[in-house]
């Protein structure tokens, strides 16, 4: 029986995950604690955001984009300042000074389907998506990428 560390327990739900959606969170604490893990539902939660896991229609899933496209806004991860929704459907994003340019290519490129487009200054991306549903999702990817 597995025992309480977090690290299996994110593991078995990154397996899960991979084998389709969960619908809620309570059925993922349901089939944890049926495989013998401590869980609850501030802990499912948790490691649901640590796994970058977003929830779609059928529940909560692993992004689709492959690591290649993730790895665009990792590379520049550590120009963004700050992350900050302005309405349903745009993120302002706050970088170093002069970088903007730069972290919107790297949005460019990643070709996640959250962004439907992006708009770069000089310490500014504007990052437009087409519901709210993806710009929670979108925010997200970011936070993941930059803690990978």
């Amino acid at each position: 029986m597995p025992n309480g560390n977090h690290q299996e327990r994110r593991d078995a739900i990154r397996q899960m995950l991979l084998q389709g959606p969960v619908e809620t969170q309570a059925s993922l604490v349901a089939a944890l604690t049926a495989k013998g893990y401590a869980a609850t539902q501030s802990s499912a939660s948790r490691d649901l955001k640590d796994l970058g896991a977003i929830k779609t229609g059928s529940g909560y899933e692993l992004p689709s984009g492959s690591r290649d496209d993730d790895e665009q806004l990792s590379a520049v991860a550590g120009l963004l300042r700050t992350i900050q929704p302005a309405g349903p459907n745009l993120l302002v994003v706050k970088t170093a000074t002069g970088a903007a340019q730069r972290v919107a290519l790297a949005f460019d490129r990643s070709n996640w389907p959250e962004v439907i487009g992006n708009i770069g200054g000089d310490d500014t991306v504007f990052v437009a998506t087409d519901s709210g549903t993806a710009q929670k999702n979108l925010i997200t990817r970011i936070e993941h990428s930059a803690r990978s």
